[in-house]
């Protein structure tokens, strides 16, 4: 019999993860699975628990939760002789990497999606030892976002990450950052970095308009002002898709970039605090299996 994994935050989606877990099983036992259901209490668990059923060969794994608890779940795919398919029901405040290969929003429809025979290889990006799927991001603004609560993001969803956007753009914030890729070497203070991996970032399905989920490459903005003046304009360049042409943007792509600072930087991965700067950023192409609803 064939085995599926499931992977439940059960504080995601307003804390209403556990909801779905009862309907989600009983579509993969219906399509012939042997189903576990492990929930999340710590940080972490997810990794271990998706690391757990690569060991047992397991076919498919399952996350039901946010970005974060996708992050840890695929980091349990990382240098694993044998790796499940992944199944994603995005219970999140933003979602970005179900947005990028089209997976309902919708935790029903989303469920129903697993019953789909179609499945996309996707690219995995390498941050030093670990992996993301969609975006890394450093600077004074990033900092800020990584400072959101678990109670805000429930509580207010996407406004908690404007909040605090606002209030770090108050401060005009720019921190001196060195960036090199291909040979070249950007240095200078921005409130900003982005290397994405997907078209949505934030929640905006448009940032990186050029990006797809398997062309191995990371998208990368330097945001090189963004002052109260000028918000406006960048904020118009996210929803239009055209945040490369911006004027106080420096746009390039790449498949391996380093990001370092004189100043103590931590940095944010796929809408979680990360690792402190500097950092190592590279593509594995094709590196991840996901189901994605039927064409047409």
């Amino acid at each position: 019999m064939t085995q599926a994994m499931i992977i439940v935050n059960p504080s995601s989606g307003k804390e209403e993860a556990p909801d779905y877990v009862s309907s989600t099983e009983e579509l993969l036992v219906s399509r012939g699975y042997e189903v576990t259901v492990k929930e999340t209490q710590k940080e972490g668990d997810a990794t271990e628990y998706c690391i757990a059923a690569c060991e047992a060969k397991a076919d498919l794994v399952v996350s039901i939760g946010g970005d974060g608890t996708l992050h840890e779940t695929i980091n349990g795919l990382f240098g694993q002789s044998h790796q499940p398919k992944l199944g994603v029901i995005p219970l999140g405040t933003v979602n970005d990497f179900a947005r990028a290969l089209q997976i309902p929003l919708t935790p029903e429809e989303a469920i129903h999606t697993l019953a789909s025979s179609r499945v996309q290889r996707v690219d995995a990006g390498r941050l030093n030892g670990q992996l993301f799927v969609n975006v890394v991001a450093a600077g004074p603004l990033a900092e800020s976002l990584s400072s959101v609560s678990s109670h805000d993001k429930s509580r207010f969803g996407a406004l908690a990450y404007f909040k605090e956007g606002i209030k770090e753009l108050a401060g005009n914030a720019a921190h001196p950052l060195t960036i090199q890729h291909d040979g070249k070497t950007w240095v200078g203070e921005t409130p900003l970095f982005l290397a994405a991996l997907t078209n949505s970032v934030g929640g905006f399905e448009k940032l990186a308009p050029d990006a797809a989920v398997d062309d191995g490459l990371l998208h990368c903005y330097i945001i090189k002002d963004l002052n109260f003046l000028n918000t406006l304009t960048v904020s118009i360049s996210l929803l239009l898709g055209t945040l490369k042409n911006h004027k106080d943007v420096d746009y390039f792509t790449a498949r391996e970039v380093t990001v370092s600072s004189a100043n103590v930087m931590r940095t944010n991965v796929d809408g979680e605090e990360g690792p402190a700067l500097p950092i190592r950023l590279s593509v594995l192409p094709r590196h991840i299996q996901v189901v994605v609803p039927e064409e047409g």
